[in-house]
């Protein structure tokens, strides 16, 4: 499925799931640059759709309805994207509109949601740093579940250090960081990716490793 099937598939799926003011919150807010954040960024980093919400409907510190671009919702983790233009956002924006956003974001976090947002300009013109940052964000975050079962305590402490390395690690850092031989953790590391957890990053074709980076999906929140 291309990205205008899954789209519309998309849309049609949260439509029929809704109806009368949250109905037509998705119909009239689902706009140029909300769509643009999904073709720009995230269907090239996700490739799908799953557990995000379109024009989700929270409320703020005073019992009024808020509706977010997008809410991603994979388990317990509660993210809102929100995609905000240089006018509505800063230049036309008033003081007291100005500390109602602060205020909003700030009574969000204190509900156990995130808050990210991006400028509708690096959405059109820099989607790249977008999806740079975007996959650092989600590199806190399990999205699926972990393949072929638990992961034992050492290689569980190298995915913690993976994710702090924002997803990407070389042998070197892990020797170093815990101080064990690089013939270990080069088996170690092989096994991660042999479990689905890691990636190997080459610099060319039959070049050796240099590094490892999380696979797709399988990105896990350690607490």
């Amino acid at each position: 499925m291309n990205y205008e099937q899954a789209h519309e598939a998309f849309i049609e799926k949260h439509l029929a799931s809704r109806n009368g003011e949250r109905r037509g919150r998705l119909e009239r807010g689902h706009r140029h640059a909300e769509e643009m954040f999904l073709q720009n960024v995230w269907w090239p980093l996700r490739g799908d759709f799953n557990d995000l919400h379109p024009e989700y409907e929270v409320l703020d510190w005073r019992g009024r309805s808020y509706f977010a671009d997008y809410a991603f919702l994979p388990g317990p983790i509660k993210l809102l994207f929100e995609i905000k233009g240089y006018a509505a956002h800063v230049r036309d924006m008033d003081r007291l509109k100005y500390c109602n956003e602060l205020n909003r974001e700030t009574f969000l976090y204190g509900m156990g949601y995130q808050v990210i947002s991006f400028a509708y300009d690096d959405v059109e013109q820099r989607p790249e740093l977008c999806i740079t940052l975007l996959r650092v964000v989600l590199s806190r975050y399990l999205i699926v579940d972990a393949p072929h079962g638990k992961l034992l305590f050492a290689e569980k402490e190298i995915m913690r250090l993976v994710v702090r390395q924002a997803g990407t690690v070389r042998p070197k850092d892990v020797a170093d960081y815990f101080a064990i031989d690089p013939k270990t953790v080069r088996l170690m590391l092989m096994k991660l990716c042999e479990k689905g957890w890691l990636k190997p990053v080459r610099r060319g074709i039959g070049v050796r490793n240099v590094g490892y980076r999380l696979a797709r999906d399988v990105l896990y929140y350690w607490d």
